[in-house]
């Protein structure tokens, strides 16, 4: 394989790496679940396959991107990464204290916050739509047992 910095497409390359180790990851943990069959499958049938179809999904995509003219990938953001996968845990944190509208209003912000085209108004917008909307589907249609206030806002 090529070394990353000699990579022609080297967006294509982490994310090919990103596939790989996702599916490499989902086929382990299936392994410690019985399989089953086709007919009669069992915990691990459906981990297991889809892993191994996005493992190969990855090393198609990291082949092409070493062989294959493409920019450079540039700065890497940490900062934002961090933000998006910080609001991810945080929503997670809050949602049994907090209630599901409040947590999911708080991801949706903290996550605008890492685009460069975040606005104020626009990212409160799509955060009161997305938890009026996930709140009729999740809650009230599909029934789902997830308090839409915690007992922190008096639900």
């Amino acid at each position: 394989m090529a070394d990353w910095k000699t990579v022609r497409r080297s967006n294509d390359w982490w994310c090919g790496l990103l596939f790989l180790a996702v599916g490499v990851a989902a086929v382990a943990f299936g392994r410690t679940h019985p399989m089953g069959t086709a007919m009669r499958m069992g915990p691990a049938y459906f981990p297991t396959w889809l892993g191994s179809i996005l493992a190969v999904i990855g090393a198609a995509v990291m082949i092409r991107a070493a062989f294959r003219p493409g920019s450079p990938l540039e700065r890497f953001a940490y900062g934002k990464i961090v933000l998006v996968l910080g609001s991810t845990v945080l929503f997670g944190l809050l949602l049994r204290r907090t209630g599901f509208a409040f947590s999911l209003i708080v991801l949706v912000l903290l996550s605008a916050c890492a685009s460069h085209r975040f606005r104020w108004p626009t990212a409160t917008v799509l955060a009161f739509a997305l938890a009026a909307g996930c709140i009729i589907v999740f809650v009230w249609l599909l029934k789902l047992p997830i308090p839409v206030l915690g007992h922190w806002l008096g639900g």
